[in-house]
């Protein structure tokens, strides 16, 4: 493994990485995160696979949107707070854009453009990049077995459906309790608190019959800084407030959003920028997604620069190891899913079969394989 390139990485790499990453990293959060060590582990050897692991450990023990919040973590990690807002921004715009375009759509037309010849293409390309992380990263998360067999129970944890955050918690209190008592540092686990969220509690309002730009920001401000999970779970938070709560949205808009969210590449939470060009314009769009993805830069923030000092510690690297060994059960419970839901016939088989030997044994840059399963997807789409 090649160490991480030491020295300062210019603004205008972070921003040209992400914004590319922006562009093509379809599939949801298990992809995002391939495609980023892809990028800045074996690529640019920005991080080593250790450092990756952690800020992928730390992004997922606090709230909103995962992906994004581990691009956020890489600008940290090379250039504090302006390559912080950089990487962010630059991670987040194309996919902004591209969901305001069909919030702008939708509201003109009535309907969502079709999309299915596109992901047809793209998913079978997904699982094999995921699959090709996994297969990197796990002899680095799990080198034992008995970190192996906790991979193994936080797999089956989440396939039986069990809370993500609480599978992350207990892997990595498992992991620190094993070498605190190897050990006998009881006063350590004072150590593992910096890194718990603080997570703003939302209060409930009163119904409002008007859609207000301040109103649209408490919302996804709160929906922002408290959410844990998958798409579905936000599917769940935006139901309850702007269907049940505020009565701004009906179910079927909502259900349109998540898919606006879904259909389009880089973080799904751009559901938001949908929601909010829907119900106020342009300006709504900007407002929205300015809320939902506030708190994600307010909590990398605070948690990126403990994260050394974690692994510096023997109990707080304990607890980071076995979260690393639940983060990685999570990605490949979901590879799992997207492959059951991505392959589908031959075609597909073949495509992902074809992107893994691409990927395991040519090092092809997964940015190029993804933009050859839309070509594909495009190919069948106009022979049918």
């Amino acid at each position: 493994m090649n160490p991480a390139r030491e020295g300062r990485t210019r603004l205008s790499e972070l921003a040209a990485l992400f914004l590319r990453l922006g562009l093509t990293a379809f599939g949801g959060p298990a992809a995002h995160v391939a495609m980023m060590r892809d990028e800045v582990v074996r690529r640019r050897h920005w991080l080593t696979e250790q450092q990756f692991l952690d800020l992928l450990s730390a992004a997922n023990l606090i709230p909103g949107p995962n992906s994004t919040e581990l691009a956020i973590h890489v600008g940290w990690a090379r250039r504090r707070w302006a390559g912080l807002l950089v990487a962010g921004a630059s991670f987040i715009v194309p996919a902004m854009l591209m969901t305001g375009a069909l919030g702008w759509a939708y509201v003109r037309f009535g309907r969502l453009p079709e999309a299915a010849w596109l992901l047809w293409g793209i998913k079978p390309v997904i699982v094999a990049v995921v699959a090709q992380a996994i297969w990197k990263l796990a002899p680095l998360a799990a080198p034992t077995w008995p970190l192996r067999a906790l991979g193994a129970a936080a797999a089956a944890a989440s396939a039986l459906g069990v809370n993500e955050l609480a599978i992350l918690f207990a892997a990595g209190v498992l992991v620190a309790a094993a070498r605190a008592g190897r050990t006998r540092s009881p006063g350590a686990v004072g150590q593992l608190i910096p890194i718990l969220p603080v997570a703003a509690a939302g209060a409930a309002g009163v119904a409002a019959p008007v859609v207000s730009l301040s109103g649209l920001f408490g919302v996804f401000v709160k929906i922002g800084s408290v959410l844990f999970g998958s798409g579905y779970v936000l599917l769940a938070f935006l139901r309850a407030d702007l269907v049940h709560r505020l009565h701004w949205l009906s179910e079927g808009q909502v259900i349109d959003a998540v898919a606006a969210g879904q259909i389009t590449p880089g973080p799904v939470f751009t559901t938001a920028t949908f929601i909010g060009y829907v119900l106020a314009g342009p300006s709504g769009a900007l407002v929205a997604t300015a809320g939902i993805f506030l708190p994600a830069f307010v909590f990398v923030a605070a948690s990126g620069p403990l994260v050394p000092r974690l692994r510096a510690s023997r109990l707080a690297a304990g607890f980071l190891d076995g979260v690393n060994v639940g983060s990685l059960a999570l990605m490949a419970v979901v590879a799992v899913q997207l492959g059951r839901a991505a392959i589908i016939d031959l075609p597909t088989v073949v495509l992902a079969l074809a992107s893994g030997v691409l990927l395991l044994r040519f090092r092809v840059n997964s940015t190029w394989l993804v933009l050859g399963g839309a070509a594909a997807g495009l190919g069948v789409h106009l022979l049918r």
